[in-house]
């Protein structure tokens, strides 16, 4: 269960979010006709659940992340892009894919599956946005990106304060939502490790209120 948010995004946003659209048209396969996807999701172990706040126990994972200055309107569709590139064969395994709208097709060679959350947290003057790399994956045995902007972070097992919220991730929801899970670990007894990140588990077209969208922060 999610918090519900409605509001009407700026121009800007709304250009921002066609961009992605046309681009994970391409890589959110198996959603329905309202944009939920079926995309495998990294495993978890529960530790404590209140309301919409939780606090899980990850594992070890990888991800494949990029930097980009601007606001969070702007950069979203740059950084998509570039790991959207190197998952579908921008590396130095030379994998590759072929598209026909508005489907994917691919040859035999394999590809690197999308897995949901996308992640996205403040850098500096920008933002810092990271695909999570399927379960399992291991830093020796990934592909070299191509795009030196492109890396990639093996990051250990931690425990994760998240809440939930349905509506648009914009820029002003991450700072409402990131306040009250704020509020939330302090009240509870754990520390911030980390800053906030929005996880986004939907592509854009989605209908508004059936989206998944989480702020986490790494606590202890």
């Amino acid at each position: 269960m999610f918090f519900s948010e409605s509001g009407i995004e700026s121009g800007e946003c709304m250009m921002n979010s066609l961009l992605l659209l046309l681009m994970s048209s391409f890589l959110m396969a198996g959603c329905s006709v309202i944009g939920k996807r079926s995309a495998d999701e990294p495993g978890f172990t529960l530790q404590k659940k209140e309301g919409f706040f939780e606090v899980r126990h990850y594992g070890k994972m990888v991800y494949a992340e990029t930097v980009v200055e601007g606001s969070y309107a702007k950069t979203s569709g740059v950084a998509f892009s570039r790991l959207a590139g190197y998952i579908f064969g921008k590396n130095r395994a030379k994998q590759k894919i072929s598209m026909t709208a508005p489907v994917m097709q691919e040859p035999v060679s394999e590809k690197i599956p999308m897995t949901a959350p996308v992640l996205q947290e403040k850098k500096g003057e920008g933002w810092l946005m990271s695909f999570v790399m399927p379960e399992g994956s291991r830093l020796e045995t990934m592909p070299e990106p191509l795009d030196p902007a492109v890396k990639l972070r093996e990051v250990e097992g931690r425990s994760v304060a998240v809440i939930g919220y349905t509506g648009l991730h914009s820029e002003k929801n991450i700072r409402k939502y990131a306040g009250q899970l704020r509020e939330w670990i302090g009240k509870k007894g754990y520390r911030a490790i980390s800053e906030a990140r929005a996880a986004s588990y939907d592509p854009p077209w989605t209908i508004p209120f059936l989206r998944r969208n989480e702020l986490q922060i790494d606590v202890e």
